[in-house]
């Protein structure tokens, strides 16, 4: 029990704590979620990204099967929401919105800062691969029930996918890294500063629009859908 409370003071009551602040202050302060999220996204991601990669000892076999679990497994909670909204008698909306609720989790706000707490700096790496994979993979994901539903073109989606800032990001840090090129300490540091501020803002935003959402109105597919993600993917997992 002890340890239990430690867990949850030290490790998710900081994270939780962050997003109240957003909730909090977003709407007094008049602050826009959008704008936050276009800086972390374009600057803030790809500065993580860098910085995780281009210090850290990568081997790519291992970096390559963890992307394939994490594909894999998603892919399967993926095909169990597609199922159940269907047996739900599910419109094409509704559908994709399952589709998404399947396919993005918090690898990002809340599973970087849990890593970063509970195992520190050496979790980091691996944590990323997850959080870039899953970044990628929901995306292309994302956008693809979107064009299914709506109609438009799917290579664009792919190749959206595969050219966000973050993703890109992934080669001139592999490159400095495995070609030992040393940074200027100027851009070393510049660098850390933007990625140390990835998670406090991607948090903050978070709250931000939760308080922006008003309140949730709960139904079966709200239920079914979250118990999805919430029981299928991690059995999935196991």
């Amino acid at each position: 029990m002890l340890e239990l409370a430690s867990i949850f003071l030290n490790i998710l009551l900081p994270v939780f704590a962050l997003v109240l602040i957003g909730y909090l202050a977003g709407p007094r302060l008049g602050m826009e979620p959008r704008t936050l999220s276009k800086l972390a996204y374009y600057i803030l991601v790809p500065a993580f990204i860098f910085n995780v990669f281009s210090k850290a000892e990568v081997q790519l076999d291992l970096a390559l099967r963890m992307a394939a679990f994490f594909i894999v497994v998603t892919a399967g909670t993926i095909v169990v929401a597609f199922l159940a909204a269907r047996l739900l008698g599910a419109g094409p909306q509704l559908v994709a919105a399952y589709v998404l609720i399947a396919a993005f989790g918090n690898v990002g706000n809340f599973g970087l800062p849990v890593i970063d707490f509970k195992v520190g700096s050496a979790g980091m790496l691996p944590a990323s691969i997850f959080f870039l994979t899953g970044s990628t993979f929901g995306f292309l994901v994302g956008v693809m029930a979107a064009t299914w539903n709506r109609g438009g073109t799917r290579w664009k989606a792919v190749w959206a996918a595969f050219t966000t800032p973050g993703v890109i990001a992934v080669l001139p840090a592999f490159l400095v890294n495995w070609l030992d090129i040393p940074m200027p300490m100027f851009i070393d540091r510049a660098v850390a500063l933007m990625a140390g501020a990835l998670i406090p803002i991607m948090l903050i935003t978070l709250g931000i629009q939760l308080a922006g959402m008003g309140r949730p109105h709960i139904d079966r597919h709200v239920v079914t859908s979250s118990l999805v993600r919430l029981l299928v993917s991690p059995a999935l997992a196991l």
